[in-house]
């Protein structure tokens, strides 16, 4: 596959040096970053972080640890801090300092949420996520306690991708049925549905995954397009980029995106089993992983999240585990 071959030099280095080389993302930049693996979080990871007698109180009491099950989004608030939907069992997982724990509000919900794709918090007011079975999109309560619908008041086809424009307090939510985006106030209350279906501006074509930068600014893949869609705060077309292809700047199952601090755009390809990361003009800059288990490595990842400290988060779905790297500049090497 080109793909593949394009990156051989960069994939026998990852192998001797274990960390992906520098590349520069701007020729106007005076650094030039380059992408360190920091930790996987993974059931492994999380039976070897309890105490001895932690441990010993576990088997006494016949308690199991949380397994990762096919955990395919997330979102974090800090390094050791992160929430992962864990689709294998309908459930959302919260990691904290090296222990992960199913919340409680899942462990006595009557719902059998069977298909979780999408999740954003909304402010300090809880955690939304979608059902893409169930179409619908739920609000976990602030202290995860609670589960209710979020909004009762439309039809909801297939909701994926899910995101909250803390610039004009919007809830973004991704149709993949209706090849649209819906958007709703704090609420539940719609506001607008932009796009339909076509391969135009403002067309879609099943899209699924979306990210609002800190600028209001939208980021829609446009799945079956092979397309990224970039939006203004108001869901005014920007620009679009990206086609079919096996080729580097190309995508094949395009999935999770999100931007760094600098404004530039990753984007998880499942089939390729890569990241691949591109300025605003939509220009392919670097790109790292392949097929695996080892880090770097990846196995039909899907969702991604960077953090406000540019430590990005990859939901290695086959993998059964999120891995954790992060963004960094020359000085801090």
């Amino acid at each position: 596959m080109r793909f593949r071959a394009a990156f051989i030099l960069i994939s026998l280095t990852l192998v001797l040096h274990g960390q992906v080389p520098g590349a520069s993302l701007s020729a106007n930049r005076k650094e030039d970053p380059f992408i360190k693996y920091i930790r996987s979080i993974s059931s492994q990871s999380t039976r070897d972080n309890i105490g001895f007698f932690e441990k010993i109180f576990n088997i006494i009491v016949g308690f199991e640890p949380v397994l990762y099950n096919n955990p395919v989004n997330l979102f974090a608030s800090g390094n050791s801090n992160c929430w992962i939907i864990n689709q294998g069992d309908g459930s959302i997982l919260h990691y904290k300092d090296g222990k992960t724990e199913r919340i409680a509000a899942f462990k006595k919900s009557s719902t059998p949420f069977t298909s979780l794709v999408g999740i954003a918090p909304i402010g300090t007011s809880g955690i939304l996520f979608t059902d893409s079975r169930l179409n619908k999109v739920y609000l976990l309560a602030e202290d995860e306690k609670q589960i209710k619908t979020f909004s009762d008041t439309c039809t909801i086809l297939r909701p994926t991708g899910i995101a909250y424009s803390e610039k004009n307090n919007e809830v973004w939510v991704v149709e993949t049925g209706s090849h649209c985006v819906s958007v709703f106030d704090r609420n539940g209350k719609k506001i607008k549905t932009i796009g339909r279906r076509g391969n135009g501006p403002l067309e879609f074509n099943f899209p699924t995954y979306i990210w609002i930068d800190k600028d209001g600014k939208i980021y829609i893949v446009d799945s079956m397009n092979f397309r990224v869609e970039i939006l203004s705060s108001e869901g005014e077309f920007i620009s679009a980029f990206g086609k079919q292809g096996d080729a580097t700047g190309s995508f094949a199952r395009p999935r999770g995106i999100a931007t760094d601090s600098q404004g530039t755009i990753y984007v998880v390809d499942a089939l390729f089993n890569a990241v691949q990361i591109f300025d605003i003009s939509g220009r392919l800059l670097y790109y790292f992983g392949s097929q695996g288990n080892g880090n770097y490595q990846f196995w039909l990842p899907s969702g991604i999240y960077i953090d406000k400290s540019d430590f990005i988060y990859i939901a290695d779905s086959y993998n059964a585990r999120v891995q954790v790297y992060q963004f960094v500049k020359n000085d801090q090497k």
